[in-house]
This record gives structure tokens, C-alpha cells and sequence, in this order.
């Protein structure tokens, strides 16, 4: 027989057996059995060892393939589990050939449960997970069956096959975009939300009404309820705001018309500032712009209704004034026609205006319209008018700076130093450098006009006459001005000659007294700025010269106009002809005296 186990064990049983089986054949010698029996005897003893050693390594086989399947499952199961976190290698793989089954399958158990339990943490993440991502996927989309298109989210459960860390990342990655993407739109929807509330403060509407007709949540009447920011809220935010921006537009172009109306009838009916005072808050509007209208109520459907009635009231008091009204426009619109030189229309005149209201014959409110539109017509032309009408105030300033000239020239005692005369120096100086500019100021005036009245198809009028007619008689007069100073020049030359002659033939005499007709006592008086100018003198008789045709000077006198011109035009050949009669007279008084003194008086 074969002993098997640690050698000590095997020699302690070997010693039982020979022990027993001594005492075997001496109980078998005593009963006297033969020999053929022992042996059959020992046979079947040895039989019954060999099956009994056979049971047990079948046993012992069953054993180790239980052993080597479970060992074999749970490395498989370590392997799935591994394979479903992530893993790349187990401890227990490295020594897989230098263990016992039982060592093995000792050794795997608890990482199977390890990996097990790290399975239903990871479950849990993605779990925990998946559910956020389904609640921000139905808020923003606003439907609970959402699908998400990005990422093909199935239901998670046990049997989840890919748990891995890279997984469980990309699940958080979409998260955080859920996140953003809902803080986002909250954020816009809030703004939104907040815009509406001022529109409908400004507008006088019912905010919770107004937000509530794009969702109940937005008006926040219960604080379970989430605010909503599907597309399609955003979308009712963004058209509920268009709606009342355009309302707005609206309310705003409405009532500028009747702000305009009232402003009007304000003036015309000279309203006290305590009646302005009332609508002070209205009139604002006025001075800005659409999107700085911000205070409550401003364009509630009350004030534009309080501003209509205050129009409505002032327009049935201006009926019974209608006529004061219209003689006011009136007296406005001449002195705007006054100060722009136009002509006013005839057709309202006051002695018209009052003869068709007292007769019945036309309304008042039609005649006042009338006069409202000549008004706004003289005030576009004075607009197009404005840039030749500064050059006619600079050419009007240069001829009076020019008759000052004239007036300091003709003064014997400008040079002397008085007070002032220092002042009156420059100013002649600086009015000398004017008047030289004085054609050309002209000629760019006439070349300004006739290009205003080509373009226009329609004569530049000035108080009723044309201007450059004005231009051009000016220009003329000028130029028979200075040609009447030329013979001036030229006559007083001729008689210093005549008088140097005489004094040569009959010698030196005492100038001969003038008459009061050539000499005239010079008056100064003081200017505002303290400097002495010559008071206006009236030539004499010889020394006439045409006088200066200018627009203040020519209106009024169209009609006898070119009558006046013959008049100046014959004034140089009297003068020439009476210095030459006074000349001869000289020369006759010289003559016959024996003493060559001139006569006395």
C-alpha cells in the first residue's frame, strides 16, 4: 500500500496498519483460518482501500473543478468588471501560476467585491448624472419626453456596459454645458422679463397679466414653480417686447401730435405758466429720445387722454377768440416778413381779416390755417435767404460806415487833438479798408442772387423790389458819385489855377471871404464809446452830390424811382456850371480894382 501526506504522518499510519494487521492474522491464527483464506481474506481488504482511496480523488477532482470554475467565474466577473470601469490589470493576474486554487480563488473574492462595490458608486455617479441632465434637457427644451440629439442617453441601469471614468467624463462635460446653456437662458429670460416690466410701467400695464400670457411662471406667484426657459418662452419674451416697443412707437408719435397741437394753442391763447406747469411732466417727452422714456405711467392711456382733453378744451376756447387769434398770427407773421424784408400776403391783412370775419363770409379757423401756412412759408424762405441776406447787412454796414467816412472827411477839425480824435483815427482808417471792399462786396451780392433766383426760377425781392435792381442802381449811383467828386477835383483844380494866375499878374491879394453857401460850421458829438464823430451836415448848393441808393433808403420809392435818378444825374453839370459863373466873378471883381483889394461888404 501507498501512503500518501507529510512523511511523519505516513509513518505513523503505516505503523497503525502493520499493527492491526499483526493483530489480524493472530486472531485469524487462533480461529485457525488456512492460509488460501487469509490471503483472499487480505485481498479484499486491500479492494475495499482502493475504493475507498478512489472515492476520495474523485472527490477531491469534483473539488478542484468546483474550485477551478469559481476561481474561473470570478476572474471572468473581475475581468467584466474591470472591463466595464476601465481597468487595464488586476493583482491577482500577476500571480496567477503561483498560487493554489483555494489561495486564488481566496485572493479574487475580494476583489470581485471591490470592483463590485465600485460598480454601484460608479452607478450611482451616473445615475445621479444621467437625472441632471434629463432635468436641464426638459427645461430648456419645455418637454418631458425630451431626447437629447447630442448625446443618445439611454435609460441607465445594472447592466451598464461602459462605466468608465472617460464615460462618466463625457456625462459630466454635457453637463456642465446643460448648465451653462440654463444659466444662460435664465439669465436672458430675466432680462426679459425685466424689460416687459419697464415697458409696462412706462405704458400703464398690467405686468403680471402681460408676462403671464407668455407663462405662468414668469410671474412668480408660487415659489415651487421654476422659472421656464424654453425656447418657446424666450420666444414669447422676444415678441411680447417687440409688441411693446411698437406700442410704444406708437403712444410716443401720438403724443408728440398732440403735445404739438398743445404747444400751439398755448401760444396762441398766451397761456399762464401755472396752465403749462400741469403738463410739465408730459412736455418732457419732447426733449428725448425713444428709448430714454423710461418713467411709469408716462404713456399710460390716463395722460394721453388728459393731454387730448387739455387740447380739446383749449381748441373750444379758441373758437371764441378766434379773432384776436388771427390778428396775432397775423402781426407775427408780418414781423417775421419785416425782419426777413419779405412782403407779407395782402389777403390777410388786418382790414381784410376783421371785414371777412365780421361779414360772416369765411371762417376764422380757415383764415387762421392760412396764415399759419404763410408763416411756415416765409420761414423756409427766410431760411434759403439767409446767406444773401448777412451779405446785405455787411454791404448796409459797409454804406454806413462809408457816410461816417464822409462826414469825419468834410470835418476841418478832425485832426486836431482833441478828445476822442485819436479814436476817430482808427475807426477812419479801419472804415477806409471797408469801403474799398464795397464794390466787390456788390458784385459777389449780384453774382449770390441771380444764382438764388435761377435756381429758385423766382426774383430775389427785398421790401417788395428786387434786389439786384437794388444792386445795380446802387452801382450806378456810385459810379455817377464818383465822377461827381472827379469833376470836384477837377474844378477846384481849374479855379486854384486861375486864382495863382491872377495873383501873378496883379500880385498877392487877400482871399476874397466865401459865402455861407460853401462854408458851414462843423458840430461833433460823442459816440457811445466816448470818441467824438461829425454830426450830419447838409452839403451846399455847389458841393451837391447823388446820394447812395441802398435798400433802406430805395424801399418804399420804387415809383418815383427813376425820377429821382434824372434829378442826381443833372446835380454834376449845375455844380460845374456855378463854380464856373463864381470863378468869373472873381476874375471880374480882381480886374476892376485899382488897389487889387477885394470889395468890402
Amino acid at each position: 500500500m501507498l501512503a500518501v501526506g507529510s512523511p511523519f504522518t505516513s509513518l505513523r499510519t503505516s505503523s497503525s496498519c502493520n499493527a492491526l494487521l499483526r493483530e489480524l492474522q493472530q486472531i485469524w491464527n487462533d480461529i485457525g483460518e488456512s492460509e488460501a483464506d487469509k490471503d483472499r481474506m487480505l485481498l479484499e481488504l486491500e479492494m475495499e482501500c482502493l475504493e475507498v482511496y478512489r472515492r476520495k480523488v474523485e472527490e477531491a477532482a469534483n473539488a478542484k473543478a468546483r474550485l477551478h470554475q469559481s476561481v474561473a467565474l470570478k476572474e471572468a466577473e473581475v475581468a467584466t468588471l474591470m472591463a466595464a470601469l476601465g481597468e487595464l490589470s488586476s493583482p491577482s493576474q500577476i500571480e496567477k501560476r503561483s498560487k493554489t486554487l483555494k489561495e486564488k480563488l481566496a485572493s479574487v473574492t475580494p476583489l470581485v467585491e471591490e470592483l463590485m462595490k465600485k460598480k454601484e458608486e460608479r452607478l450611482k455617479q451616473f445615475a445621479d448624472i444621467k437625472a441632471q441632465i434629463e432635468k436641464f434637457s426638459v427645461e430648456i427644451s419645455g418637454y418631458s419626453n425630451h431626447l437629447n440629439d447630442h448625446m443618445n442617453i439611454s435609460t441607465l441601469s445594472l447592466e451598464e456596459t461602459d462605466l468608465s471614468l472617460r464615460k462618466l467624463n463625457e456625462y459630466q462635460t454635457h453637463l456642465c454645458t446643460l448648465q451653462k446653456e440654463k444659466s444662460d437662458r435664465l439669465h436672458k429670460v430675466l432680462q426679459h422679463v425685466s424689460e416687459v416690466h419697464s415697458l409696462c410701467g412706462v405704458l400703464g400695464l398690467d405686468f403680471g397679466q402681460t408676462v403671464s400670457e407668455v407663462h405662468p411662471s414668469l410671474e412668480r406667484t408660487s415659489v415651487e414653480q421654476a422659472t421656464n426657459i424654453s425656447n418657446r418662452t424666450l420666444e414669447g419674451l422676444e415678441h411680447t417686447i417687440l409688441t411693446l416697443k411698437t406700442e410704444r412707437k406708437t403712444r410716443i408719435q401720438k403724443l408728440k401730435d398732440i403735445l404739438t397741437s398743445l404747444f400751439e394753442l398755448w401760444n396762441l391763447m398766451d397761456s399762464s405758466h401755472d396752465e403749462k406747469r400741469k403738463f410739465s411732466r408730459i412736455t418732457s417727452i419732447m426733449r428725448v429720445s425713444e428709448t430714454e422714456v423710461t418713467e411709469p405711467g408716462l404713456l399710460s392711456t390716463e395722460t394721453i387722454e388728459q393731454a387730448s382733453a387739455e387740447v380739446e378744451r383749449l381748441t373750444q376756447l379758441k373758437a371764441g377768440r378766434m379773432k384776436q387769434l388771427v390778428l396775432k398770427r397775423r402781426s407775427e407773421l408780418e414781423e417775421i416778413c419785416r425782419i426777413a424784408h419779405i412782403e407779407a400776403d395782402p389777403s390777410t391783412a388786418p382790414e381784410k381779416s376783421n371785414a371777412l370775419i365780421d361779414s360772416g363770409l369765411l371762417d376764422p379757423s380757415e383764415l387762421l390755417a392760412n396764415i399759419e401756412v404763410q408763416i411756415v412759408k416765409v420761414k423756409e424762405e427766410a431760411t434759403s435767404r439767409k446767406e444773401i441776406m448777412d451779405r446785405v447787412d455787411r454791404w448796409l454796414s459797409a454804406c454806413e460806415e462809408e457816410k461816417w467816412l464822409e462826414e469825419y472827411n468834410q470835418d476841418e477839425n478832425r485832426y486836431n487833438a482833441g478828445r476822442g480824435s485819436h479814436v476817430n483815427l482808427k475807426r477812419a482808417e479801419r472804415a477806409r479798408v471797408t469801403v474799398s471792399k464795397i464794390p466787390a462786396i456788390v458784385d459777389n451780392l449780384i453774382n449770390r442772387t441771380l444764382a438764388w433766383e435761377d435756381e429758385r426760377k423766382t426774383m430775389f425781392l427785398y421790401d417788395g423790389a428786387r434786389l439786384v435792381a437794388i444792386l445795380e442802381d446802387y452801382k450806378l449811383s456810385r459810379q455817377q458819385r464818383e465822377e461827381e467828386k472827379r469833376r470836384h477835383r477837377d474844378q477846384k483844380k481849374l479855379q486854384d489855377m486861375l486864382l495863382t494866375e491872377k495873383e501873378a499878374m496883379y500880385g498877392s491879394k487877400p482871399s476874397p471871404r466865401r459865402s455861407n453857401s460853401f462854408r458851414k460850421t462843423n458840430g461833433y458829438r460823442a459816440n457811445a464809446n466816448g470818441s467824438m464823430t461829425p454830426t450830419p451836415r447838409r452839403n451846399s448848393v455847389g458841393g451837391a452830390t447823388p446820394e447812395l441808393l441802398t435798400p433802406r433808403s430805395y424801399s418804399g420809392r420804387q415809383n418815383g424811382y427813376f425820377k429821382e435818378m434824372r434829378r442826381l444825374s443833372t446835380a454834376p453839370l449845375n455844380f460845374v456850371a456855378m463854380s464856373r459863373d463864381d470863378t468869373m466873378s472873381y476874375a471880374s471883381i480882381y480886374e476892376g480894382s485899382d488897389t487889387g483889394s477885394p470889395p468890402q461888404s
